[in-house]
């Protein structure tokens, strides 16, 4: 991929990641990586994600508490915006 491409492509997790929760650091914005990318292959070849559940239930646990941890912070994000 092109340089100016993954940096545009960053910009856009980043802000991505600032608007669902609040923040952008590097750690946040890679769970919101994956969680948008499991989220999607979930929607569109759930087959997928069933087999790979099978084949490694340990990461399929750290994607549910992943998920949940975005949610929260989504939702704290919400409620500190309402203020």
């Amino acid at each position: 991929m092109e340089k100016v491409f993954v940096e545009q492509f960053e910009t856009l997790l980043e802000k991505y990641s600032e608007l669902l929760v609040g923040e952008s650091d590097e750690a946040v914005k890679e769970k919101v990586k994956a969680w948008a990318l499991y989220s999607h292959i979930a929607k569109s070849m759930p087959a997928l994600i069933n087999h790979w559940s099978a084949l490694y239930p340990e990461a399929r646990e750290e994607m549910k508490q992943m998920i949940q941890e975005i949610k929260q912070l989504n939702e704290e994000h919400r409620k500190s915006m309402k203020k």
